[in-house]
Parts: structure tokens; sequence; C-alpha cells
């Protein structure tokens, strides 16, 4: 797919209520990356489900952040059949965060491109790094730290961000939640020198320790309804509440789009 920078140097995107939403396939989004970690140039990525849209169309802060970031992936098919909907009929396929995950760590395997594993807890980064090197033969772990589940004092993001900068990593994988890790990359454009790729629920996937959707539910933008089934305390809110919000809200802006 043809996703080559535009005249101001950021890759073409469209804007989803609010959010400019990058016009990617997976091997442009890896190669893009991986470019910035060669460079050692500080890049960050976020890979956006509808619950990334919706809390940031509610909230201005978290949408001047994303705004900030270089590469903003499709993670959601509902996202992108907005895109689609919106012009971008080129987007064949979503930028899902678990399997760019992996598709990155191939690629820094096969280049020597030692990353870092940041947030989650103890015990899944583990399993993580083990089930990492498995699938990805070669790959350097520069470092793991887990997260807090709350907000860091200075002092302590000072000293998380000397010891990913010291591990000598080239690439961040950072497993916070949404939206305090699209919130954690955007703070620390330009403080840590390598690209930061928010991917959230990945490292639980990627780790082996939850189950991903059947490939149908998520052809068919119904991973959401899998993932509710299966953690409905913690995920009723997001899903019953932002979901139904997505489609009126987007409905007005496609109509305003076409109306216009």
């Amino acid at each position: 797919m043809g996703a080559s920078l535009n005249q101001t140097g950021r890759i073409p995107s469209v804007n989803v209520l609010g959010v400019d939403v990058s016009r990617v396939d997976y091997e442009r989004a890896v190669a893009v990356i991986i470019q910035a970690a060669r460079e050692r140039r500080s890049f960050g990525v976020g890979a956006l489900a509808v619950h990334a849209v919706m809390e940031a169309y509610r909230s201005r802060e978290l949408s001047e952040m994303l705004q900030r970031m270089d590469l903003l992936t499709p993670d959601g098919q509902p996202v992108r059949w907005a895109m689609n909907l919106l012009g971008a009929r080129e987007v064949k396929d979503r930028v899902y965060g678990p399997t760019l995950m992996l598709k990155v760590c191939e690629r820094a395997a096969a280049e020597g491109l030692p990353i870092f594993l940041y947030g989650s807890t103890q015990t899944v980064l583990g399993h993580l790094s083990q089930k990492l090197q498995q699938k990805c033969p070669g790959l350097v772990i520069a470092g793991m730290s887990s997260g807090r589940f709350r907000d860091s004092s200075r002092a302590e993001d000072e000293e998380d961000t000397r010891l990913i900068t010291e591990s000598g990593a080239r690439i961040v994988m950072v497993g916070l939640g949404c939206p305090r890790q699209e919130k954690w990359v955007a703070s620390h454009l330009g403080r840590i020198h390598a690209p930061m790729l928010a991917v959230g629920a990945a490292f639980d996937f990627n780790a082996g320790l939850k189950a991903q959707a059947p490939r149908i539910l998520q052809d068919h933008g119904l991973e959401w309804l899998y993932r509710l089934a299966h953690e409905p305390r913690r995920l009723w809110r997001r899903y019953l509440i932002l979901n139904p919000l997505f489609v009126w809200s987007f409905g007005q802006q496609l109509l305003r789009t076409k109306v216009g």
C-alpha cells in the first residue's frame, strides 16, 4: 500500500472524531518504526481501537497528546471502517497492536535491535519475554519494568526513564492500558530516543495469558463482544457505553462530511 510521507514529513492520515489515524498497513508501520529505531529517534506509536478514539473524543488533554505522536494505527476494525467511509479505501486491513508488536519484534531480532518491556506485572513480563524469544529467535530484551497501576511520581518517572535509556534498548514496548500508555508515550517524546509503542493488551495476549477472539469475530469487528463475555465486570462500561457513542458520533461526522 502506498503510504509515503506527505509534504510535512508525516505519514498521511484520516481524521476520525478528532484523531488523525495513519493510513498504513503492517509493512509500512513496521518499516517506519524500525527506521526510527536505527536512527535512535524518539517516535511515538499508538494502536487505536474504538476505546482509545472515544477517550480522546471526550478528553481534550488526551486528544492533544495523541496529536503529538508519530504513528496511530487503526487497531480496531470499526476504526478502519470509519477511515474507509471517509475515503481511505486503501486501508484494507487493521494494524492490530498484538500483531504489530510481534512483527516489530521479528524485525528487531533480525537487525539486532534490543527492546525494552515496560508495564503490566512481573508475572506477565516473565511469560511475555519467554514467548517473544521463542517466536522471535535472537531477540534481545534489554530490560523489563512492571507498571505501578498508578501515576508515577516525578522521581519514579525519572528513574524509569534512566533505566530504559541506560539499558541500550532501541525499541520500547509499553503496556500500561489505555489511556495511560498513550499519555506516557506522548510525555516521553524527546526524552527517550527510541520508538515507543503503546500496545496495551498485546502484553497479555502475546504472553499467552489471555485468549484472543477467534479470527472470524476479529474480522467482523466483534472482538469486543468476545472480550466482554470473558471480562464483563471490567469491560462493560467501555463497550456498552463507548461503542454506541462511537457509532452515533461518527455517524454525525460522516453526515457533515457528505453534506459539506
